[in-house]
């Protein structure tokens, strides 16, 4: 009580009226320049300036036109194999010759393709329908390579068509050759199931690795052309590996999505 009545008497005493206000230190000062300074250039900076971001994505290295199972029309035990993997063949071209109860019989091609995979070999007992190899739509051999990355849903609106692509292909030491380069080319208009994403590429393992999370969007990448690498396509070092890709290799996409001003992430 006695301290509060001093605090008081001095508050009610007119001596110190004449003693000069103090102002803010120069050290004071010196902050809140600064201070005022680096809000002003945040301020510049996120109406002028740009973010840049990346998403990335698995997909696999492909012609572009999808594949088919082809499937053994006869029972009975493979007695030849007529054709080999990587193999172009023509529509109604022999894959398969099957021993069967009325003789042997020749499973063919459906349509014009690459045989990517032979699932029958000579001996391998088959009944009507089983998977005996998958072949992909090409109808040239000179047809480019594109790459086919599942994007999920909710990332694939934000992905523009001739967005930049970096590719990590799995068969290629990026450390060593560097990453491929393509553009997107075209998106999916909805999510695509295992089953639709088997019957395309004709493997249902890799469809079940791009479905793992749940139902992704398909997004069509182009490969950009070169004349100066070994596998025909341009590379982020001045040569790439010494050898050609091949189709249904697996590869890691990162997309460079548009610049965005950081104001806008404050705007509603």
């Amino acid at each position: 009580m006695q301290f509060r009545q001093q605090a008081l008497s001095k508050l009610r005493s007119p001596e110190e009226l004449d003693v000069p206000v103090r102002h803010a230190r120069p050290q004071g000062l010196l902050v809140l320049v600064v201070t005022v300074l680096v809000m002003a250039a945040a301020g510049v900076w996120a109406v002028t300036g740009s973010v840049s971001s990346t998403l990335r994505a698995p997909g696999v290295l492909t012609y572009g036109k999808g594949s088919y199972v082809l499937q053994s029309p006869v029972t009975g035990q493979v007695t030849r194999v007529r054709a080999d993997e990587g193999e172009h063949l023509t529509a109604g071209a022999p894959v398969l010759e099957v021993r069967t109860d009325r003789g042997d019989k020749v499973v063919r091609a459906l349509a014009a393709g690459r045989l990517s995979t032979l699932v029958a070999r000579i001996g391998t007992v088959v009944t009507t329908g089983d998977d005996v190899a998958t072949l992909e739509r090409v109808t040239d051999t000179d047809d480019p390579l594109h790459a086919m990355f599942y994007v999920p849903v909710d990332s694939a609106a934000g992905v523009p068509v001739g967005a930049s692509v970096d590719l990590t292909v799995q068969t290629v030491p990026a450390e060593r050759y560097g990453t491929l380069r393509g553009r997107v080319q075209a998106i999916g208009r909805a999510a695509q199931s295992r089953q639709r994403i088997t019957g395309f590429l004709g493997d249902k393992e890799l469809a079940g690795r791009f479905t793992r999370d749940g139902a992704p969007v398909a997004v069509l990448v182009r490969l950009d052309k070169s004349s100066r690498t070994r596998s025909g396509y341009a590379w982020s070092t001045s040569g790439g590996p010494p050898f050609a890709l091949t189709s249904l290799t697996p590869a890691t996409g990162a997309f460079h999505l548009a610049e965005q001003r950081p104001i806008d992430w404050l705007l509603p």
